[in-house]
């Protein structure tokens, strides 16, 4: 690392306080747009668009409604630029949990999380059309008990996810689009949420050397881990 951009760097931390773990990545966070640490639940500005939001034991807890035949999903109503967003999850029966950022239009970006896997993607901009998800990595994982923590840094054209030591990146032209509505899906029951912050960021001056430590985007991509059902299918074929 060059002198001039050790010594950016350096300042940036002391600036912002940053603990070790927290290290700038792709984003300097900056003021705060919004913090809850959701201990009585989520509500205004938080909007419930499906399934049961509610406090449980001092946090927020999400879970799915069968008679909604959808996940469960809350969502903010701010429209954002550049950002940061943190907060620490916990599963509790859930199959799968995921932050979720919207363009205006539809969907544009996402870290997916699921007991076994992480995935950090540019979503599908538009559903039935020929616009398809791209996934920048998808890591194996083990997220059993306890609580986990989750950042996503938007800045330009990039996005990169973080989930405790799981980390990647990549770049599309939607994300240069005006971003929306930043908010928690669950499927199934139930996923547990506590301490979220959203900030303001910009980029940091030591991107192309923290980049360099990073996969490239594609570079780790797992095989998606296939439903119950269908695993136990090709079990009984083989049999």
């Amino acid at each position: 690392m060059k002198p001039t951009t050790l010594l950016t760097l350096t300042l940036a931390l002391a600036a912002f306080g940053a603990r070790a773990e927290d290290k700038p990545l792709l984003a300097i966070p900056g003021k705060v747009i919004y913090e809850n640490k959701l201990s009585d639940g989520a509500g205004a500005p938080w909007k419930a668009a499906k399934g049961e939001w509610k406090p449980a034991d001092g946090v927020l807890r999400g879970s799915e409604l069968e008679a909604d035949k959808h996940g469960a999903v809350t969502r903010l109503p701010n429209k954002l630029t550049d950002f940061v967003i943190e907060y620490e999850f916990k599963f509790s029966g859930a199959k799968a949990t995921s932050l979720s950022i919207n363009a205006i239009k539809d969907h544009m970006a996402r870290i997916m999380i699921t007991p076994k896997s992480v995935a950090i993607q540019r979503d599908d901009n538009d559903h039935e059309g020929p616009d398809k998800a791209v996934v920048f990595a998808r890591f194996p994982a083990e997220l059993g008990e306890g609580w986990h923590k989750v950042r996503l840094e938007m800045v330009g054209d990039k996005m990169l996810g973080k989930v405790d030591d799981l980390v990647a990146w990549g770049a599309n032209e939607l994300f240069l689009k005006e971003k929306a509505s930043p908010g928690f899906t669950v499927s199934g029951q139930s996923v547990d949420f506590r301490n979220f912050s959203l900030k303001e960021a910009t980029l940091n001056p030591a991107w192309e050397e923290v980049k360099g430590t990073l996969p490239k985007p594609g570079e780790k991509v797992a095989a998606a881990a296939r439903p119950a059902a269908a695993k136990g299918a090709a079990k009984k074929k083989a049999e």
